[in-house]
């Protein structure tokens, strides 16, 4: 078949009455399927159960270095578990602290530190100042967005390329205006499109130049072991290390979590960043609170052992999640290709797939899927403001839903996109 926008009037329309007639068919059936998240699948919980089992009532309580686990003590985290994040995200002991289970809260709690305290020794506050601004690749993770218009930060969109922000922008708009702060960034299988950064893009970023001499990279390493294909893993260059040649370590903070490897509800989160950095935000925290929940340290700590066991974990994990990437995959391709209404990526890891839609479009496939049973990601989530300015992005969540459920879902939307798309080629054409 010709691409749609080269279809005549007449072959449009009845185009458009057999989608209609698809669709009618899939809404009759009741579906309540919800692909609006990226949240992992129970199968996913099974592989991991025994991590409940290391801990008990019978073992040891104590970290390696002597300190009881169900008392206070290592701030920063016990040493076995700091160890394990040492290798995730390739920074020394005094280069890493272990939180709570959640690297979102840890980055929501990083950037009120920043508008409260400063981003850096002798820093001004950044409430103290009239106007506050963050740098926001686009599509990217919507919470990220969220924490910043939490704040009150004003939020510069910039466009994604294939190896990261477009940097000519990023470096153009930090050099030229004291008010850009920092930038979010998602560097290895971003959120959504599962675009990993190019060793150039890293190496521009640590070393740009900025008109703000406290100027932040807040990075969220949230997929670094969510490696799809066992056999093909995207490698990302340590920001940190880039940012030490240099001359300026202080530049960056790093977060990761095990949330999606082990409980999201239970897992462990740390964050990153250069030893100045780090005695002040060790000085902060002990004003917070006096100690994170070590026994779940202890827990991962004693499941995993060592880099390598969270590898060998992370191969059994992608093995269920293959077939449903596979499934929304093979839908695009049988659906979609070749028609000039769609564009989408086939991510080597992370949680989701990107699928642009035919401009104006997003809204409407959306509300179609919805109206028929199945729950989307907001068009628009994945931008600042929740506003897509081509109005064309739609984040598609495989991971929650079984392969069947899944296979019903993405013949839906796919009959929605092209029912979306010549519903617009309708509209514009002229008779």
């Amino acid at each position: 078949m010709a691409t749609y926008s080269a279809l005549s009037r007449p072959e449009l329309e009845a185009l458009h009455r057999e989608l209609v007639k698809r669709y009618d068919a899939f809404r009759d059936r009741g579906l309540k399927l919800d692909m609006s998240r990226g949240k992992p699948a129970a199968d996913q919980f099974d592989l991991v159960k025994g991590i409940l089992d290391v801990v008990n009532s019978e073992s040891s309580p104590y970290a390696s270095d002597g300190v009881d686990c169900r008392n206070y003590g290592d701030l920063d985290g016990i040493p076995e578990c700091k160890a394990l994040f040492c290798e995730m995200l390739g920074v020394s002991f005094d280069e890493v602290f272990i939180c709570g289970n959640s690297s979102l809260s840890i980055m929501y709690d990083a950037i009120g530190k920043m508008i409260l305290h400063g981003v850096r020794e002798g820093a001004t506050a950044w409430c103290r100042l009239p106007k506050v601004k963050f740098l926001c690749p686009a599509p990217g993770y919507d919470r990220h967005f969220a924490i910043t218009e939490c704040y009150g930060i004003e939020m510069i969109p910039v466009e994604m390329t294939p190896d990261g922000p477009d940097m000519d922008t990023v470096e153009k708009l930090a050099a030229s205006d004291e008010s850009v702060k920092g930038i979010w960034c998602v560097p290895k299988y971003s959120n959504p499109q599962g675009i990993t950064y190019s060793d150039e893009t890293v190496r521009r970023l640590a070393r740009m130049k900025t008109a703000a001499s406290d100027f932040i990279i807040m990075w969220d390493n949230a997929y670094a072991v969510h490696d799809l294909y066992p056999d093909r893993r995207d490698q990302v260059l340590n920001i940190l290390d880039e940012c030490k040649k240099t001359g300026d370590p202080d530049r960056v903070m790093m977060f990761a979590s095990t949330s999606k490897i082990t409980y999201a509800g239970s897992g462990v989160g740390a964050f990153a960043c250069s030893p100045n950095n780090m005695k002040r935000m060790k000085k902060l925290i002990s004003i917070q609170t006096i100690g994170f929940d070590k026994i779940n340290m202890l827990r991962h700590a004693r499941y995993f052992k060592n880099m390598d066991g969270i590898m060998a974990h992370m191969d059994r994990q992608a093995e269920l999640l293959r077939p449903k990437f596979k499934a929304v995959l093979d839908a695009f391709d049988r659906e979609l290709a070749g028609k000039g209404i769609a564009e989408w990526l086939n991510p080597n890891g992370g949680y989701f797939i990107s699928l642009d839609v035919m401009d104006g479009c997003a809204k409407r496939v959306v509300q179609l899927c919805r109206d028929a049973g199945v729950t989307l990601t907001p068009a628009g989530a994945s931008f600042p403001y929740g506003k897509d300015p081509r109005d064309r992005n739609i984040r598609v969540a495989p991971t929650y839903p079984t392969v069947e459920e899944l296979t019903l879902a993405v013949d839906l939307l796919c009959i929605c996109v092209q029912l979306a798309a010549v519903e617009k080629l309708l509209r514009e054409q002229t008779f």
